[in-house]
């Protein structure tokens, strides 16, 4: 399905991004790096990420799966991931003003350090759960309901701008990693995991995918 490998090519740069924002933080609170690349790094996110990536996720595929595959769209993975996204950029907002202004004392800088690394570290985690659990548990569900594709759009001149100009700060800020977040596959990467969501077994699987559970988890 177009959609889904456009999403997940999405992912790839996002990720990319997000190493990149960590190693411009770390430039701004060294008393390097150009404010007005954090302007740009908030129009990628604001307008890329989210008015582009999110809304393609929540407006085309979150809706398929709750009208054409018939999954609950009030308890599991949508609102879960919908939750996040809300959330998430909730976190960005707040880092408007400290990434592209002057960081002029200590908490300011203490400040920014917080909020950056809860929006990379979520994004990161997010990003992991919909790789390995959303996105091909989705092509699934819809296959089963015999859609075969979904419509998508392309990039508004202020997405495809935002696209572009993260591009650039790649070159100039080469992404990092953060040695102390752990990643991985499956629910367990998801943040909401345990907290707004049980797992997507528990709101997806039907009662035959309860009964070959084994299988399904790599069991004998």
């Amino acid at each position: 399905m177009q959609l889904i490998e456009d999403l997940r090519e999405e992912h790839e740069l996002i990720d990319q991004v997000l190493g990149s924002l960590r190693a411009f933080v770390l430039a701004r609170l060294a008393g390097q790096g150009d404010p007005a690349d954090g302007a740009r790094f908030l129009a990628f996110f604001r307008h890329f990420a989210g008015d582009f990536h999110h809304d393609r996720e929540e407006q085309v595929l979150f809706k398929a799966l709750i009208e054409r595959a018939e999954l609950p769209s009030d308890r599991g993975p949508i609102p879960a991931l919908t939750g996040e996204h809300r959330r998430m950029g909730g976190v960005l907002e707040a880092m408007a003003g400290l990434l592209d202004g002057p960081l002029i004392t200590p908490e300011a800088k203490t400040r920014l350090q917080e909020l950056a690394t809860d929006y990379t570290r979520s994004l990161w985690r997010h990003l992991d759960a919909e790789n390995s659990v959303m996105l091909p548990e989705s092509e699934e569900r819809l296959r089963r309901a015999f859609v075969r594709e979904l419509p998508s759009r392309p990039l508004t001149p202020a997405e495809y701008g935002a696209r572009e100009g993260a591009l650039a700060l790649l070159a100039c800020y080469p992404p990092v990693e953060d040695p102390t977040l752990i990643r991985g596959d499956g629910c367990m990467a998801c943040p909401s995991h345990g907290l707004t969501c049980d797992g997507l077994e528990h709101a997806w699987w039907t009662e035959e995918e309860w009964e070959h559970r084994p299988s399904r988890l790599g069991g004998d």
